[in-house]
């Protein structure tokens, strides 16, 4: 892997999504693949915009938090892991830091609802940033696979993980999450393949997507919705 203290080649470091990116992808991808044109005109304008709300370390702990809970219940236990940061703080704040992370007991957040796994997994990554493996500060210098090879170390995070921070974290345009369930059904839908694809049956669909297939991935993700509207 490359050092990080250094930039990577610009070449190497795409441009975050804007609205107007987003239109300029829209109108590559709709005439360059007409099966997923149509699928974009079914759905509508695609909203993948970069988060930038928060800090960094605070969307990849929330992404823990959430890991295998139904949305209510993860929304809960982090209200409860965002007080207990604040009580250690001595101030109401929603942006944890990892050092106030690293100072609170495992009992204490244990306490909150979380797993055993999920606290390691929160310190693990704090201390990754603190101690410079996991550079948040330098993001914008490193390329996708740069940055995931960053995050795939820490306990809690792995590839997938990892492409959904590239993706609605960054808003890096061109993530191919070739793993993601709903990515491969919705690919079988918009293409009518008879059997779902794998990574490397993706792969081969995704070459009329770049440099744009995180937005592609996004619309294999939502024609998926529109089974409730009686299909498509």
């Amino acid at each position: 892997m490359r050092d990080v203290s250094a930039p990577a080649p610009a070449s190497a470091i795409a441009k975050p999504l804007t609205t107007r990116r987003l239109t300029q992808a829209i109108a590559e991808l709709s005439e360059r693949d007409t099966r997923l044109g149509a699928a974009i005109a079914a759905v509508g304008p695609c909203t993948l915009l970069p988060r930038t709300e928060g800090t960094h370390f605070g969307h990849l702990a929330r992404n823990i938090v959430y890991q295998q809970l139904s949305g209510s219940a993860a929304t809960t236990i982090h209200g409860r892991f965002l007080k207990h940061v604040s009580a250690h703080l001595g101030v109401e704040t929603e942006h944890p830091t990892p050092e106030s992370v690293l100072g609170i007991d495992d009992d204490a957040l244990r306490g909150c609802g979380l797993s055993v796994a999920k606290v390691r997994a929160i310190k693990d990554l704090a201390q990754h940033v603190i101690d410079g493996r996991l550079p948040l500060d330098r993001l914008d210098v490193m390329s996708d696979q740069e940055i995931i090879d960053a995050l795939v170390p820490v306990r809690g995070i792995g590839p997938w993980t990892a492409q959904m921070f590239l993706m609605f974290r960054l808003g890096r345009p061109d993530v191919l999450p070739v793993l993601d369930l709903g990515v491969r059904k919705g690919a079988q839908r918009i293409y009518r393949t008879r059997a779902l694809p794998d990574a490397a049956r993706l792969e081969k669909i995704a070459k009329t997507w770049r440099p744009w297939a995180s937005v592609a991935s996004w619309y294999c993700w939502r024609v998926l919705d529109l089974e409730d509207a009686g299909g498509w």
